[in-house]
């Protein structure tokens, strides 16, 4: 194993995972498995706009697409942020039911805001956890960046944790992470593995020639595409090639901002005299959560008032109730969403200076293809057909033959990549 390379096995901690919460259905009847033969692999470029699978800059990435099967009407769920799109991933339900809507929410036991970053903040079962307890399948999560493991890390038969973290952005930079995710692959032969590369939407945050130049997200591009090559250059050297199904896709995408089209709201929605010191939100760049904590006899009008308040603020797009989006109550009252161009920076101007961000509708179109060496794979193959980053985990069970969770999937297999 390289050094700075760190597996952790947690088979101790198979089927520990939280059930859904309420009564519902049973499962449906095993299914039988499209590849039972399989490995599967699900790597996330986080951050990555579909314009970006390109020649100049992901020329490997776009040769693995070419060749495999490619969906050009993909997109994140609302809100498009890293942790509810890959817990959408694993889950294969909405957040209402995985408890995940946005990176941050209010908190109300703890009176303030916090990222969803525990494990038990997902309460939904995922693929990780499912396939070793239903199929005796191993299964490995390889994500680089903190708050990605601290909300998976128990849920795969192998959970590496992210070494070394950066200390600006807490995550582990693609080489390490693609590192880890050979060591795992060669050592614990998993038949399901999730991974994370988190450079691109890293540096796409901190990038403040972003809406210009771009020159350090295109070295990350670069840079993550040259690791994918690698792993897949490894699945040739060891011959697992021929049995592996590549699920590439982003989690969301980026857009950038000028430093003066920024939005506060607390401080207008502070200053109307029935909202006064009873709303809290949750800045989730692109999105703002919005909370009524004042008296819940009041809250119908005070929602209203809010709406009618957060309109007017230039740069504001879109307000939605939680449950137009599938959200749950996690998501406060209302969600705001911003034009492209703009970012919401909560409590003050000072909250949110980075210019890259996400959340909001400029920012839902993501690549997504579907590749590898199995001869299942139909090749050359553009879908028009719309898939949401919801459909990696009944595409996964599909393949594996694993059944739908408690109330079904709230998203579908894209089997239209495989033969038969």
């Amino acid at each position: 194993m390289l050094a700075g390379t760190a597996v952790l096995a947690g088979a101790a901690l198979i089927g520990t995972a939280p059930a859904l919460i309420g009564t519902a259905p049973a499962r449906a009847a095993t299914p039988s498995a499209l590849l039972p033969d399989a490995d599967v692999h699900v790597l996330v470029v986080d951050g990555m706009r579909p314009d970006e699978l390109a020649p100049g800059l992901t020329p490997h990435l776009l040769a693995l697409a070419d060749a495999g099967t490619r969906y050009t009407a993909a997109r994140a769920i609302s809100v498009a942020e890293t942790l509810p799109n890959h817990a959408a991933m694993m889950t294969g339900v909405l957040p209402h039911r995985s408890g995940v809507p946005a990176n941050s929410i209010f908190d109300p036991v703890l009176g303030r805001t916090r990222d969803l970053d525990r494990p038990t903040d997902l309460r939904a079962g995922t693929v990780l956890d499912r396939l070793p307890r239903e199929l005796g399948l191993t299964t490995a999560s390889v994500l680089s960046k903190r708050y990605l493991h601290g909300l998976f890390g128990g849920r795969a038969s192998v959970a590496w944790d992210p070494v070394p973290l950066l200390p600006l952005t807490e995550h582990a930079p693609d080489r390490f992470t693609v590192d880890a995710l050979i060591s795992v692959v060669e050592e614990r032969s998993p038949r399901f593995t999730f991974t994370n590369l988190g450079d691109v939407d890293r540096v796409g945050h901190l990038d403040v020639l972003g809406a210009s130049l771009r020159l350090a997200r295109t070295a990350a591009l670069r840079s993550a595409d040259e690791q994918v090559a690698r792993f897949v250059e490894f699945l040739r050297a060891t011959g697992r090639w021929e049995r592996s199904v590549l699920i590439v896709l982003a989690d969301h995408g980026m857009d950038w901002s000028a430093p003066d089209q920024l939005i506060g709201l607390v401080d207008v929605l502070g200053a109307d005299p029935l909202l006064a010191g009873s709303v809290r939100t949750a800045q989730n760049g692109g999105a703002n959560l919005l909370y009524w904590v004042g008296d819940p006899a009041a809250r119908v009008d005070a929602v209203a008032r809010m709406r009618e308040v957060a309109a007017a603020v230039p740069g504001v797009a879109a307000l939605y109730a939680g449950a137009d989006l599938g959200l749950g109550a996690a998501a406060g009252d209302l969600v705001a969403l911003c034009d492209a161009g703009w970012r919401f920076s909560d409590p003050s101007p000072l909250s949110n200076p980075i210019p890259g961000n996400h959340g909001h509708a400029a920012t839902v179109e993501i690549p997504f293809f579907v590749a590898g060496g199995h001869a299942s794979i139909r090749r050359g193959l553009t879908v028009a057909d719309p898939v949401r980053t919801l459909d990696v985990a009944p595409t996964v069970a599909a393949l594996f033959g694993l059944a739908g969770p408690a109330g079904g999937w709230d998203g579908r297999a894209a089997t239209h990549a495989f033969a038969g």
